[in-house]
């Protein structure tokens, strides 16, 4: 079976005063969709209703969405090379993720809310442990 190639849509258009799309308005940029993507899709963004209730209206419309973008929860970073004069023994850093490793021999025991594993590694090197809440 031979198979016929597909005319473009690009060429099925030449000649017509608006290109299918009806008011010649419309067819200016992304001002009669709302804007590309997601853009347009608030309260009453109608036109495009149908993606949001793919993802589900609490995840596009709820407090999650405004925690991410306002970066609730998130731990601060804490470099241990940067700050190795200034971290005292013992010392709690639980709103913030250590990050890093040691240069000098210190032994350290530090509470923190996250920690990489090249941080943990280099603290227990030196006799130091992070506990992790």
């Amino acid at each position: 079976m031979v198979r016929m190639k597909k005319r473009r849509k690009s060429s099925r258009f030449r000649g017509s005063h608006t290109h299918g799309r009806g008011g010649k308005k419309k067819a200016r940029g992304s001002g009669h969709r709302g804007g590309f993507g997601m853009a347009g899709t608030g309260k009453r963004g109608d036109q495009k209703k149908t993606s949001i209730l793919k993802i589900g209206m609490d995840e596009y419309f709820g407090k999650r969405q405004t925690k991410m973008r306002f970066g609730k929860g998130r731990l601060k970073t804490l470099n241990l090379e940067r700050i190795s004069d200034s971290i005292k023994d013992g010392a709690d850093y639980s709103d913030y993720k250590i990050v890093g490793s040691l240069s000098k021999n210190i032994k350290l025991n530090i509470t923190a809310g996250a920690a990489s594993k090249s941080a943990i590694k280099s603290v227990e090197k030196h006799g130091g442990k992070i506990t992790l809440k």
